[in-house]
């Protein structure tokens, strides 16, 4: 897959993205392995969470989506859920916010009876040229949204989370060897995998299992919303597979991760799906 130069207002929309993203797991079959499931997942409406949210529905669970304000996304979204026969509750709103990070977890318990499954996936990024260019601002900003609020839902959750229950985070390949333009991001996606390891160990004799998912590029509508139009159209391209991964791609990875029958050993793990792109250690 190639894509044309191109560039969208944050957050971005999928609708306007050249070409579509494979993100509605159409040829995707589930097997019952999350029946009866409730699964809250930030960063749901579009991109990996859209399909992470269509593939838990196909499995049998029950999904909240939570995110900024994609309201189009999101209510797609919905639909595919709906169609695969499971409930999908919308929650939009800030999660940089503290009190928006305990209130989409109190939504979910009261609306889905329950909850899970968590899938902490929300991020944002900011490219910059030089580390001067990175702001008290910007930094705190980029920190908030994606290592504090998984931090905070997570903490909100773990009263309704028990034995044989599970909790997804999203890092990155970024987090794994870092990358000179998004300094900030991968600070982040790198405390995210940390955190993982640490969360893992420390509710394992709860019974809960924490993983982390940790994908190379991947073509959302993240990219052409905070890329510049020509390293949209390279993007992806210097993997040795020669293209980002599609959504639909990564979505089996969480339902690995989700699903004791595929994963009770699991825990503290980071899957990295970097498109043939070997790290050292």
């Amino acid at each position: 897959m190639t894509q044309p130069a191109q560039q969208q207002d944050p957050p971005g929309t999928t609708a306007k993205m050249r070409p579509q993203p494979r993100d509605a797991m159409a040829d995707y079959d589930g097997r019952g392995l999350l029946s009866g499931k409730r699964a809250l997942i930030t960063g749901g409406d579009s991109g990996i969470g859209k399909a992470v949210a269509i593939a838990f529905a196909k499995e049998g669970a029950d999904v909240a989506i939570a995110y900024l304000e994609e309201h189009t996304d999101a209510k797609t979204t919905a639909e595919l859920v709906g169609k695969a026969g499971r409930t999908c509750v919308l929650l939009p709103g800030d999660l940089g916010d503290r009190e928006q990070c305990a209130s989409v977890v109190e939504k979910t318990v009261s609306e889905l009876g329950g909850l899970d499954i968590l899938v902490n996936n929300l991020a944002t990024q900011a490219p910059v040229d030089t580390p001067e260019e990175i702001s008290d601002e910007m930094w705190l900003h980029t920190f908030n949204i994606n290592m504090h609020s998984y931090f905070r839902v997570t903490a909100a959750a773990l009263p309704h989370l028990g034995e044989g229950d599970a909790i997804i985070n999203t890092s990155s390949v970024n987090g794994l060897r870092g990358n000179k333009v998004l300094i900030d991001y991968s600070a982040t996606k790198g405390a995210i995998i940390a955190w993982t390891h640490s969360m893992a160990q420390a509710l394992a004799d709860r019974g809960i299992r924490v993983n982390c998912v940790a994908p190379g590029p991947v073509w959302t509508p993240l990219i052409p919303s905070t890329l510049e139009a020509e390293h949209v159209e390279k993007f992806g391209q210097n993997v040795p597979l020669g293209r980002p991964a599609e959504p639909d791609e990564l979505a089996p990875s969480y339902v690995f991760f989700a699903s004791n029958q595929l994963s009770s050993y699991y825990t503290g793990e980071v899957l990295a799906a970097l498109g043939g792109e070997t790290l050292p250690g």
